[in-house]
């Protein structure tokens, strides 16, 4: 079983492509990231429950997840105080 961790997240820009073969982007800031390292940008398309492709709007809140096989993680020692 994996490991996961989920961060909250704004999406505060679309980007349209600057050419039109290439997909629109969704810029998202993750609440509680480093300054530098805040915003990431992924291709806006996913699937709704019913299958449909939708986008993601300007200002959607939204969840980042994070996910690791078992063996991708290192326990943490226990700390001897």
């Amino acid at each position: 079983m994996g490991k996961k961790r989920k961060l909250p997240g704004t999406v505060n820009k679309i980007i349209k492509p600057v050419v039109p073969s290439e997909p629109e982007k969704a810029q998202v800031d993750i609440e509680g990231a480093d300054d530098l390292y805040r915003e990431i940008r992924i291709e806006n398309a996913l699937t709704d429950e019913h299958g449909e492709e939708v986008s993601l709007k300007e200002g959607a809140q939204v969840d980042v997840s994070i996910e690791a096989d078992t063996d991708a993680t290192l326990k943490e020692p226990k700390s001897s105080n």
